[in-house]
This record gives structure tokens, sequence and C-alpha cells, in this order.
């Protein structure tokens, strides 16, 4: 068997086996052998390589109570899963600040530890990051739009800001928030329940402004024929599309294939809504105040297919590096608080 080296980018011989990338693009590598039989030693020759295929990640929820180190972990663990790039759903910082010096180190921070995984990080904001007018400001100066939309192998991805309230009502709910958190650190926690915060539903599902929503049927309407379509929100405001607004973006969406991802409830849930699915994440280093089976840290692997999307949750404490431990010293941590206890954070 003879391969001119002008047809190949690479070689690799592994016994009789041949695998070479001629002329190709590297995710279609050509399969040669030298078994002459049609009995042969595996199982099939349907490489899963197809030039479409693409895998991304997303992380959520390092705040709300951010556990230390974790965030760090989680960065080194996607270096080793090389994905093509990230997503966010949000509470990246603690925020809750109108000091700018103040905002802008958190912000600093997390650049400085996003910096060190090998992909693409696309920042979305939460609450913790866009709760007052200045850390509207900081986050405008810093990355510009807090809702956008970027195509990606003809695959649309919409990113939304559901703290996209006017400045009356965004200033009421910082206030409100203010004093519930007050509530929350005091000697009776238990009446956090009992505060204007804890009743308000943009607390809950968020809210869609008029221009924001308009921007996205704009975009749906531009791009009719993709592969897939995926949203991207902090607060599910999905659950209640009629108040929220997102009933609006979600009549655009009509019969294309799409999926939903969120944030903010720090607990892994999975519904399906008009026939696709919806998929509330976990944390990634953020608190689990109400510790279940499905309040984990973990990443969210995506693989884009011809058929559509696969999805793979990893929880942190099962993703080994090549000695077989967790990065950075990471096997001491605890990354679900409901079996190793809250001691352990």
């Amino acid at each position: 068997m003879k391969i001119r080296a002008t047809q190949c980018m690479g070689l690799l011989l592994l016994g009789h086996v041949l695998l070479a990338a001629c002329d190709q693009p590297a995710t279609q590598a050509v399969f040669r052998h030298d078994t002459a039989t049609d009995a042969t030693p595996w199982t099939t020759e349907r490489f899963d390589n197809s030039a479409g295929n693409f895998m991304f990640a997303l992380v959520s929820d390092l705040n709300g109570g951010e556990r230390e180190r974790i965030f760090e972990i989680a960065m080194a663990q996607l270096a080793l899963l090389r994905p093509e790039f990230v997503i966010s759903l949000g509470d990246l910082i603690d925020g809750g600040s109108e000091d700018r010096g103040k905002l802008n180190a958190e912000w600093d921070s997390i650049d400085a530890r996003a910096a060190t995984t090998s992909a693409p990080l696309f920042y979305l904001g939460g609450n913790h990051d866009l709760t007052n007018l200045t850390m509207r400001d900081v986050w405008e100066q810093r990355y510009g739009a807090r809702y956008y939309h970027f195509l990606y192998k003809n695959v649309l991805y919409m990113i939304l800001d559901t703290e996209d309230n006017d400045a009356a009502r965004m200033h009421e709910i910082y206030v409100a928030r203010a004093a519930a958190i007050e509530v929350l650190q005091g000697d009776e926690p238990e009446k956090w329940s009992e505060t204007e915060y804890y009743h308000m539903p943009e607390r809950r599902y968020g809210r869609l402004g008029s221009e924001q929503i308009a921007y996205f049927r704009d975009v749906l309407a531009g791009y009719p024929d993709v592969r897939w379509t995926f949203l991207y929100m902090h607060k599910p405001a999905w659950q209640s599309a009629g108040e929220t607004g997102f009933g609006d973006i979600e009549s655009a969406l009509g019969k294309r294939l799409y999926t939903v991802f969120n944030g903010h409830e720090h607990n892994y849930s999975h519904t399906e809504r008009h026939g696709r699915d919806h998929i509330t994440l976990g944390t990634t280093g953020g608190s689990q105040t109400a510790p279940g089976e499905m309040a984990f840290d973990h990443v969210t692997l995506v693989t884009m297919t011809d058929e559509g999307p696969v999805i793979g949750n990893l929880r942190m404490d099962g993703i080994l590096d090549k000695s077989g431990h967790i990065p950075l010293g990471g096997d001491e941590l605890c990354y679900q608080i409901s079996r190793c206890g809250r001691a352990a954070q």
C-alpha cells in the first residue's frame, strides 16, 4: 500500500491498521487496513466523523454563594475534554454592588480563570451579574451586548438576557433583593419567604424587554433554515412564557427544531415543552443550599450531529486527568453537598 506524501496531512500506524487524513478535514480520516478477507476484527467501518459534527460545552451558576476552587477545576477539566467552545448560563460574579471597582475586580477574576481553558467562553448574564443599572453599565463597557446571537456551522445560538427590566423596575428589584439578602443572613432566615423580593415574579422567571423580543424575532426570521436552534438564558423565562415575554419568541420559533437551556435553579431538571427539550442545569461551583440528588456540580457536553444534538452531563467528581485524579488537586473537594455534607463545601 502506497500513500503519496502530498496526499496526506498525517499518518498513524497502529499494528496493521493505518489511519490517514488525506485531502480531507481532520474529522474525516480515511480508514485503511491490510485485511483481505470479509471477516474483520472490528464491528463496523461507519465512523462518526461527519464534517458537520462538533462538540461544545455548557457551565452554569458558579455564584449565588461560590464554593472555592470549583470553577477553576471545571476550566481545567474542560481543557481536557477539548470542546470547540463553552457557553456560560450566568451568575459568573457575586455582584449585588454599585461599587465599580469591586465589580471590575470580580470580572477580572472571571476573565483570568476563563482564559485557562483552550476554548472560547461565551458569557451570559444572570441576576448576580446584572442586578442593577451600574452592573449593567459595567457589563456593557466590558463586553458589549447583553443579548446576542451567533451562527456556528449553520447552527443558531441565541443568548438571552432575563434581567431585561426597565430602569425603574430594575431599581425596585435591586432594593427588594438587598433587603431579602439581609433577612437570609440575619437571625431569622426562615422569614425569607415573607419578603417582597420572594414574591416578585422576576425573581424566579426574569423578564425579556420589548426591544430584545423584537431583536430575536428578527434573528429567527433571518435564519429560517439552520440545522438547529439553541436558546440560552439564566432564569427559566419559558416557565412563565406569557408573563416574561418569552411567549413571543416561542411563537416565532414555530415548528423549527430547537433546544432550550437555563440555569438559576441550582438543581438539574429536564422537561419537554411543545415536543422540545428544556433543560435546567445544576451548578459549576454555585451554592447548593437546597441539596438534593439533582443538585451537583457538572459540565454539559453537546455534540451536534446530522440527526440533532446529543446531550451528555459529566459530573465534575468523575472527570479525571491522565493520573486518575481530578485536576488541580480537586479530589479533596465536595461536588454534591447532599452526599458529602455541608462541612465539605
